[in-house]
């Protein structure tokens, strides 16, 4: 990151990048609920990798609650559980188990709620999307479940090469293939984008019936190209915001992949979200990675543009601390809930209004 003296300003603009001096962001004042949901004594918490909620204030989260189990005894060995997929009410009250023992649900990676109030859970082991409607009911499915595993298992990171369907280092098949998706999120036509993050490194872009439209994106460090997609959001001109976390930076881009600018000196960016109305705010994490539970963790509050109004948090297992932050809901302005692998939690987060 480049180093700015005292006197130059904390933000420049230098050929379409935003590079922010991080010692000069203030600190916002919040309170914390660190067990705003009453889970059932039948149910336990894993990795919270997903938290969001809907229109009524519903809260959704989509958790690690155990170990996929791979079941040999025939020629295909298959893979199995691992995730499960909670509604609780606005007051924190457990409403419902989604999707139970769902073919999808292995390791839990993201919940997102549309304008439409519909569910979508993005699962990384899988390789699916999947959506529900407001009763429940699958709807759309994005990607494709391998159907047989290798015992003993190859590791999950992707070796350098093209990932599923061959070509630049990352960029993946021009299809729905995905490779450990990890976000999705809508413009205001209805068209879907899915991060295809971890295995792969493209964003994919679908109409609003699931046809395949284009991606973009490959292994590296040029613009347009990314080291771990880890979330994606979209504001209400139809910009895409991708968290670009191993170059640490997120790239924007319009609605066709075109590369726009990026926003830089703000940690390793995992999880975004934009909250909504007609003045939109940017929220980014720096993610602590989970082999340093003592650095980062703090989470940004950005314009659009990339100018820092503030950031609250810091690493650690306290209250109003944050431990690898793997998903923020953003359906209010300063009302947000927090979802961390690391602590095994959702938080709720109040900010100031000012």
């Amino acid at each position: 990151m480049r180093h700015f003296p005292k006197a130059v300003l904390a933000i420049s603009l230098l050929a379409g990048a935003v590079l922010i001096a991080q010692n000069s962001v203030p600190e916002l004042s919040f309170t914390s609920n660190p067990d705003p949901l009453q889970f059932p004594s039948t149910i336990s918490l894993g990795e919270a990798a997903g938290v969001a909620t809907d229109s009524h204030g519903n809260v959704f989260v989509y958790t690690r609650t155990g170990h996929p189990t791979i079941s040999i005894g025939t020629s295909r060995p298959f893979l199995h559980g691992g995730s499960r997929l909670l509604e609780f009410d606005r007051l924190g009250k457990f409403v419902h188990e989604i999707g139970q023992d769902s073919y999808g649900f292995l390791v839990a990676q993201q919940v997102r709620i549309d304008p439409q109030d519909n569910v979508w859970i993005v699962d990384q082991l899988s390789s699916m999307v999947i959506k529900f409607d407001t009763n429940a009911r699958v709807q759309l499915l994005l990607g494709r479940k391998a159907e047989s595993e290798r015992v003993p298992a190859a590791p999950l990171t992707q070796a350098a090469g093209g990932g599923r369907g061959g070509g630049l280092p990352g960029a993946g098949a021009q299809s729905d293939l995905f490779n450990r998706p990890t976000d999705v999120a809508w413009d205001a036509a209805g068209n879907i984008y899915v991060a295809d993050g971890l295995g792969n490194a493209r964003i994919a872009k679908f109409d609003k019936n699931g046809k395949f439209i284009r991606s973009w994106g490959s292994r590296g460090t040029a613009n347009g190209q990314f080291n771990e997609v880890h979330g994606i959001a979209i504001d209400a001109q139809g910009n895409v915001y991708a968290a670009d976390t191993g170059n640490k930076r997120i790239q924007v881009f319009d609605g066709d992949g075109v590369y726009k600018s990026q926003i830089t000196g703000i940690g390793s960016p995992a999880a975004v979200c934009i909250s909504p109305g007609a003045h939109q705010f940017l929220y980014s994490s720096n993610s602590n990675p989970q082999d340093d539970i003592d650095s980062g963790g703090e989470i940004y509050r950005l314009e659009l543009n990339g100018n820092p109004l503030g950031k609250f948090g810091k690493a650690g297992k306290l209250p109003k601390e944050f431990g690898t932050v793997n998903a923020i809901d953003c359906r209010g302005n300063t009302e947000l809930y927090v979802g961390e692998i690391g602590n095994w939690r959702v938080q709720k987060i109040s900010l100031s209004a000012k």
